[in-house]
C-alpha cells in the first residue's frame, strides 16, 4: 500500500519504513499508510522561516486576502473529489459538506474580513495614540507585526479539512507560514487537500507545508517566534504544552480540547412550545452529524425535572428514524466513526457513563447498518442516556461519538452549578424565550464557556446551530476545553503577530506606522489636496481653510431648515440656565457643515465620494460671532487592490479664533487612482 506523501522544504517526500496503515471507516479496507520516519522536520521549519515567511511578509494584508479568496475558489471547484475521499472517513454527504464547505467558507470569510477590517499594509496599528508627555512631543502606539516563525498546527481526526483551513486562514493573513500535521486516521483526506493547495500554485513557496505521520523531533526545533495550535484530547494537549521545546522557548501554544458541552432547556419551554421542539431537534442533530464526532457536540442535555420524560420520548422517537450505514446508501443519515479504535473508545466511555445513569435509546454493542458490514465498519448506534447530575461521571467522561446524557435540574442556580462541573467547555446552548432566565443562565455559565448560543423562536430561522463554530467568533474555551482561542475574526490574525509598544516623537511614529499623527509634520502646497490622485497624496498633506464667522442668522436658519430647535440653540433663557453653555450656542452639526464648506473643493476631480465620519467629538461650544478655521490633514491611505480607487482618511480639526478646538473627527473619502 502506498505511503502518503509529505510536502516539506518545497518538495514532495515520502517517509521510510512500512508505515502505519489507515483504514476505510466504512469497509475496513486499507486506504494508505503514513510514515514520517527519516523526514527532516527541522529543515522544514527552517524553510518556512527563511522562504515562506519573507514571501508572505512582502505582501500586504489585502494581497494575502486576495490569495485566500483565490484559494477558496480553487478548492470549491474540487469539492466533489474531496467529498468522495471524505466518504471513506465514514462521513455522509452532509457531514462532508460541514467539513469541506465549512473549511472553504472560513477562507472566504477571512478574505472578506481582511479587506474590511485590516489595512492594505504590512503592519497593523492598534488603538489610539497615547500621549506620554504634556507637550505632545513624546507619544506611544501599539503596532502588530508578523512573527518570524512557523505556525505548526496539530489537528484532530474529526475535521480533516475544516481543521487545517480554519487554522491556516488567520496565520496566512498574519504573514506566518504553516506546517500542517493531520491526525493519522483521516490523514488521507487532508493529504488530498494539501495536494490541491500546492498544485494550485497560488501560494508562495514555503507558505504551506504538510507532514503525514508523526511530528518526531519537530518540537525540538521550535523557536520563540514559532506557534503551535493543537486540536484533540485534553491529555494530549497537556503533554504537548509541557514539551521542553515549548517551555524552553516560551512558544505561543493554543489548545482546543475535548469538552462536555451543554444544552439547557428553559422552564418556559414546555412540551408543545416551539422552543421544546427546537431543543429536541438540536440535541438529535448534534448526536448524529459527523456521528457525534464534534468537539462542540452536546454531551450534557440539562432539562427541567418535570420535562425529562417528555424530552426522552421526543428524542428517542427522532433517533429511531435515523438510518445508520454507508455514506451514499439510500436513507442513511448517520455514517461511521473514524476508526474501529474510536468505536472501542466510545464503548469504554459509555460503560463509565452507565455507572451514573441508564441507556434509554440504543445499544453500544449492536447496531443495524445499511449498505455495509457492521463488524468491519466503525459503526455504532446513537446512544441516549438519562444520568444523575450529582454524580461525577456525566461531568468528567466524554464519549466522543453519537452519545448524549439527559440530566435533570430544578433551579437556574442548580443548572449553573452543574454546568461549571464540566470544568470548561467550548460551547453551550440555552433554549428559552424567557429573557430573565436567559440572562441569568448565560451570564452564569459564561465564565466556563468559550461560546454560548441562545435559541428560541425569535432567532431559529437564522441560527447557525449549536455546533457550528463561525470564523467571526472565537472558538475555544477555558479549562478542560484547552484554554485557547481560534478564529474570532481578526483576533485570530493578531494571535499570530507580535504586539509591540512603540514610544517615539510624532514624526518618527508617523514614519513607523505610515499614518500621520498629531504633532507630526504637515505639508501645505498650492494644490488643493482634493485635486490629487491617490498616488499623489502622502500622509501629512494639509489644507488650512477659513475663517468663517458663525452668526445668529446661521444658527436660526439651520434650526428652521433641519427642524433641530433644541433649546440650547433657540431659547435664550433656557440656554442661560444650562451649566454647560450659559448662552445660546451653534449646533454641532452646523459646525461640521460649515467646516465642510471650507475644505471641500467643489469641482469634479479625484475625490469620488465621502463615505463616512469617524470619531466625531464636539469639544468646545461655538457661540455667535465665533470664527471657525478647519485644518484638514491626510492621515492614512488605503489602496484597494482590485479597484480604481482607494480610501483616504483625513484628520479634521475645527478651531475657533483663540485656537481652541471645537470639533475633531476623521473624514473618510474614496479617491481615484491616477490611471483609473
Amino acid at each position: 500500500m502506498t505511503l502518503l506523501r509529505s510536502h516539506l522544504s518545497g518538495t514532495w517526500q515520502t517517509g521510510s519504513g512500512d508505515g502505519r496503515p489507515l483504514y476505510d471507516a466504512v469497509t475496513g479496507d486499507e486506504v494508505a499508510r503514513v510514515s514520517a520516519e527519516g523526514l527532516d522536520l527541522g529543515a522544514a521549519l527552517a524553510h518556512g522561516r527563511r522562504t515562506g515567511g519573507p514571501a508572505l511578509r512582502e505582501l500586504t494584508f489585502h494581497q494575502r486576502a486576495a490569495l485566500l479568496k483565490a484559494l477558496g475558489g480553487h478548492l470549491r471547484e474540487h469539492r466533489e473529489e474531496l467529498y468522495a475521499v471524505s466518504a471513506r472517513t465514514g462521513a455522509t454527504l452532509g457531514d462532508s459538506k460541514f467539513d469541506i464547505d465549512g473549511g472553504i467558507g472560513v477562507l472566504l470569510a477571512y478574505a472578506s474580513k481582511a479587506k474590511r477590517e485590516l489595512p492594505n499594509d504590512t503592519v497593523f496599528v492598534e488603538g489610539a495614540v497615547e500621549p506620554l508627555g504634556r507637550g505632545g512631543s513624546f507619544l506611544g502606539q501599539h503596532v502588530l507585526t508578523p512573527r518570524h516563525g512557523v505556525a505548526v498546527q496539530v489537528n484532530a481526526f474529526n475535521f480533516p479539512v475544516w481543521g487545517p483551513l480554519e487554522k491556516l486562514a488567520p496565520a496566512f493573513l498574519a504573514g506566518v507560514p504553516t506546517l500542517i500535521k493531520p491526525a493519522s486516521p483521516t490523514a488521507f483526506l487532508t493529504a488530498r487537500l494539501v495536494e490541491l493547495i500546492v498544485d494550485s500554485g497560488l501560494l508562495p513557496d514555503g507558505a504551506v507545508q504538510f507532514v503525514a505521520g508523526s511530528l518526531g523531533d519537530c518540537f525540538d526545533h521550535l523557536t520563540g517566534q514559532d506557534l503551535v495550535s493543537f486540536t484533540g484530547s485534553a491529555s494530549t494537549a497537556q503533554t504537548l504544552r509541557s514539551h521542553p521545546g515549548i517551555v524552553r522557548n516560551s512558544v505561543r501554544f493554543s489548545a482546543e480540547a475535548d469538552s462536555l458541552n451543554l444544552a439547557a432547556l428553559g422552564p418556559d419551554a414546555t412540551p408543545g412550545t416551539e422552543e421544546f421542539d427546537l431543543f429536541v431537534t438540536a440535541l438529535t442533530t448534534e448526536m448524529t452529524v459527523k456521528a457525534g464526532q464534534k468537539c462542540t457536540a452536546i454531551r450534557r442535555a440539562f432539562v427541567p425535572r418535570a420535562h425529562v420524560d417528555a424530552v426522552v420520548e421526543a428524542v428517542t422517537a427522532r433517533l429511531a428514524s435515523v438510518v445508520v450505514g454507508a455514506p451514499g446508501a439510500e436513507g442513511v443519515r448517520m455514517g461511521a466513526l473514524a476508526s474501529l479504535d474510536q468505536r472501542e473508545e466510545v464503548r469504554r466511555s459509555v460503560k463509565a457513563l452507565r455507572d451514573a445513569g441508564r441507556i434509554v435509546f440504543g445499544d453500544p454493542d449492536r447496531v443495524e447498518v445499511t449498505g455495509a458490514d457492521a463488524d468491519r465498519g466503525a459503526f455504532v448506534s446513537p446512544l441516549l442516556l438519562v444520568g444523575d447530575p450529582d454524580r461525577a461521571e456525566p461531568h468528567e467522561v466524554e464519549a466522543f461519538g453519537p452519545v448524549s446524557t439527559v440530566l435533570p435540574y430544578d433551579t437556574p442556580a442548580q443548572l449553573i452549578d452543574y454546568a461549571a462541573r464540566g470544568q470548561g467547555s467550548l460551547a453551550g446552548s440555552v433554549v428559552s424565550a424567557d429573557p430573565g432566565f436567559v440572562r441569568e443562565v448565560v451570564l452564569g455559565v459564561a465564565p466556563f464557556h468559550g461560546r454560548v448560543h441562545v435559541l428560541n423562536a425569535r432567532d431559529a430561522g437564522e441560527s447557525t446551530g449549536h455546533g457550528s463554530p463561525l470564523p467571526q467568533l472565537v472558538h475555544g474555551g477555558p479549562g478542560r476545553a484547552g484554554g485557547g482561542e481560534e478564529m474570532g475574526g481578526v483576533r485570530g490574525v493578531f494571535h499570530h503577530m507580535q504586539r509591540t509598544a512603540v514610544q517615539a516623537d510624532p514624526d518618527s511614529l508617523a514614519a513607523i506606522t505610515g499614518r500621520w499623527v498629531t504633532g507630526a509634520q504637515r505639508y501645505t502646497t498650492d494644490v488643493h489636496p482634493f485635486r490629487r490622485h491617490l498616488e499623489e497624496l502622502r500622509p501629512g498633506d494639509c489644507l488650512v481653510a477659513g475663517p468663517r464667522r458663525v452668526t445668529r442668522e446661521d444658527v436660526e436658519h439651520f434650526a428652521e431648515f433641519t427642524g433641530d430647535t433644541f433649546y440650547a440653540h433657540m431659547d435664550e433663557a433656557a440656554a442661560a440656565a444650562n451649566p454647560l453653555f450659559g448662552q445660546r450656542v451653534a449646533h454641532g452639526y452646523l459646525v461640521v457643515s460649515l467646516a465642510a464648506g471650507l475644505f471641500v473643493d467643489p469641482d469634479p476631480g479625484p475625490v469620488l465620494a465621502n463615505f463616512g465620519v469617524d470619531g466625531l467629538r464636539f469639544l468646545t461650544p461655538v457661540r455667535f460671532d465665533d470664527e471657525l478655521t478647519v485644518t484638514l490633514t491626510c492621515k492614512q491611505l488605503t489602496p484597494r487592490e482590485s479597484a480604481g480607487y482607494g480610501e483616504v482618511r483625513w484628520d479634521a480639526d475645527v478651531t475657533r479664533q483663540d485656537g481652541e478646538s471645537v470639533a475633531r473627527y476623521d473624514v473618510l473619502t474614496l479617491v481615484a487612482k491616477k490611471d483609473a
